[in-house]
Parts: structure tokens; C-alpha cells; sequence
């Protein structure tokens, strides 16, 4: 199964301020996010989960917290750890899952990742949540596609010789 991260995020890396985005929405890119994700399992922390219940994304929701617990929400189900999330993941059987924050689970993924996704808004934002930074040298930017108000990048782990 490969494992994919999926953000939108400012020049500075700022991806949210107060579990909100700090940009006016950008629909061509909810448009491309939603249909990216909308056939698989999704990953992400439980603020995140809770902010999305009234359009949650993907086909199943794997929300990672300390806390166990069950969801009013068929789709969803607990992880305890990163481990535990993959093995979720991948007893659904899905080619691929998408990572989808927020902050913290982002960079507790990120070793894990194969790809990222990142849509990358034009601008520096004010925000208390950022995207992890990461070594460069440890990924390729395969391609970039501009948009009006943000520019789509898809990377690659690279893979040693």
C-alpha cells in the first residue's frame, strides 16, 4: 500500500490558524483534493476528524488518537498509534492511503510517506499549524501544476540506488 500526505500549504509551511485554513477557500483546489480522496481511506487526527464531519473525505476514516473511543460515524474507526493506522489501512485492501493531518500527524507520518501532495498557496500566512519541513534531499519533485492561487506539486520519496 502506498502511503500519500495530502495538504494545502502556505510558502511559510502554515497550514491552519485555529483548526480553520488561514486562506479564503480555493475551490479548483477542494475540487482536485476531494476527488484525489474520495475512493480511499483517509488518516487523520481526531480535530481534524471532528472538524470534517459534515463532509467527511475518503471512503473510511482511520482517526488516530491517545484516546480510544468510538464514532457516530460508520466509516470511522480508532488508531492508537502510526502502526496501528497503517495496519487498518491496509487491512481495507486499498492501494493507497491518504494522510490528512493535521499538524501532528503529518510529521508523525512523514517517515512513512511515499508521496506528498501538497497544494502550495501563493503567500505567507499567519497560523499555529504547520506543515513539517522536510529533507529535500530524501524526495524528487516529479511535477507542478499551476493553478489561479496555488500551484499543485506532487514529490516522490526517492528510493536508494
Amino acid at each position: 500500500m502506498e502511503l500519500v500526505s495530502v495538504a494545502a500549504v502556505a510558502d511559510n509551511l502554515v497550514i491552519g490558524e485555529e483548526g480553520e485554513l488561514p486562506w479564503e477557500s480555493i475551490p479548483a483546489d477542494k475540487k482536485q483534493y476531494r476527488s484525489r480522496v474520495a475512493a480511499d481511506p483517509v488518516i487523520l487526527g481526531r480535530r481534524t476528524f471532528e472538524s470534517m464531519l459534515d463532509d467527511l473525505p475518503g471512503r473510511a476514516q482511520i482517526v488516530l488518537s491517545r484516546d480510544e473511543r468510538e464514532y457516530d460515524v460508520e466509516t470511522a474507526v480508532h488508531a492508537g498509534d502510526v502502526e496501528s493506522a497503517i495496519a487498518q489501512a491496509n487491512a481495507l485492501d486499498a492501494e493507497t492511503a491518504y494522510v490528512l493531518g493535521g499538524g501532528g500527524i503529518y510529521a508523525l507520518f512523514q517517515p512513512y510517506l511515499d508521496r506528498m501532495v501538497l497544494s502550495r498557496v501563493h503567500g505567507e500566512y499567519d497560523g499555529d499549524t504547520s506543515y513539517p519541513e522536510w529533507e529535500e534531499s530524501e524526495w524528487e519533485l516529479v511535477s507542478e501544476t499551476p493553478f489561479e492561487r496555488f500551484t499543485l506539486e506532487e514529490w516522490h520519496r526517492r528510493t536508494e540506488p
